[in-house]
């Protein structure tokens, strides 16, 4: 078992990272807001089986392979930058709108709300890279088995990521009500929230293989 302390210093960094906008969060707060807070609920399980799916494959030691092949990882990296840049455009483009914006969209089925929430979640490479580059860090062989440490730590940002996002999604309805009286405030908002998918996007762009 990791120690307490880096248990709780892991806990934090999955924290910031919970809170950094992104298209787990834009999903999740779109589905809450057209389909009702169960669909967004159920988005989130589907994001969960993504960090389920990075954790157990860097746990084993996987994704080093994914990361040492460059097609592969490349591949990956830009499917989720084209994502993002998406999504970004989606926001600000003429008559976008606002995740937080009260509007009509054709409703899923649970079956693809979960299928989406685990294709959105899965096509961000950041995710592999954070569990390939933070979990190294935080396991000491001389505290037990490293694949053990690995799961402890891995869990551990599950539950705080889920936490976060779960209030997201269930407090979501409440904030778009809240600005759907500010028209202006909804335009920055949509601003500012293409602005950060576009600038995670271009990073990932750039930044290639490290």
């Amino acid at each position: 078992m990791p120690e307490i302390s880096s248990l709780f210093a892991f806990g934090l960094i999955s924290l910031g990272m919970a809170l950094t906008p992104g298209p787990n969060m834009v999903y999740i707060i779109s589905r809450s807001i057209c389909q009702g807070r169960g669909a967004g609920l159920i988005s989130l399980g589907g994001v969960a089986l993504g960090f389920v799916f990075y954790m157990v494959f860097a746990a084993l030691g996987i994704t080093a392979l994914l990361m040492a092949v460059p097609f592969a990882y490349d591949a990956l990296r830009m499917g989720g930058a084209f994502y993002q840049f998406y999504l970004a455009w989606q926001a600000v483009k003429p008559g976008g709108r606002s995740p937080f914006e009260i509007r009509q969209l054709n409703k899923d089925s649970p079956r693809k709300l979960f299928a989406m929430g685990f294709i959105t979640n899965l096509l961000n490479p950041k995710i592999a890279m954070i569990y390939l580059s933070l979990l190294p860090q935080f396991i000491e062989p001389e505290h037990g088995s490293p694949l053990l440490q690995s799961l402890v730590l891995g869990f551990t940002q599950i539950v705080v990521s889920l936490s976060v996002n779960a209030m997201v999604a269930l407090l979501a309805g409440s904030a778009a009500v809240a600005l759907a009286a500010r028209p202006t405030w909804q335009r920055v908002q949509r601003w500012l929230m293409g602005t950060v998918l576009a600038g995670l996007a271009t990073r990932l762009v750039l930044e290639g293989r490290r």
